[in-house]
């Protein structure tokens, strides 16, 4: 009973965040995410760290294009909840097609750890992965 409360609260607590973030300007946070901006383009190798998860590739244009894994052809309002020389957190909103929230953190310009949870097209997501450069795009 008590884990179903705990669960329910996170619910709550994450959709009443989704809900703030789409009350802000879409360019608000806009200037920050430098951070982002020092990783390497390219195509990056995406590991979850899921029991019988594929790594897959994608190419990264820039660092910011990690915020939004499960949005990715999305425009969606971005805020910056936490921003340091090594790390980011971000939450989103992509009207109509849910929200995200996303923590970077950067060990190199090619190698950053990555947690997002969230909701995509009417389902939660949730997922811790490790982003390593492996090369140009189309190789």
């Amino acid at each position: 009973m008590m884990l179903r409360s705990f669960i329910s609260l996170r619910r709550f607590a994450v959709l009443a965040a989704a809900v703030l973030v789409s009350l802000v300007p879409a360019h608000a946070g806009s200037e920050r995410l430098g951070m982002l901006d020092t990783l390497q383009p390219g195509a990056w190798e995406l590991r979850l760290r899921e029991i019988g998860s594929q790594p897959q590739r994608i190419c990264v244009p820039n660092g910011r294009t990690l915020i939004q894994l499960r949005h990715q052809a999305d425009a969606c309002s971005r805020l910056v909840i936490g921003e340091s020389a090594s790390e980011v957190t971000v939450q989103y909103t992509c009207r109509g097609r849910g929200y995200g929230r996303t923590r970077i953190r950067r060990e190199t310009a090619q190698l950053v750890q990555i947690d997002s949870q969230g909701i995509a097209d009417g389902l939660p997501f949730e997922f811790s992965a490790e982003a390593r450069r492996v090369g140009a795009c189309g190789t």
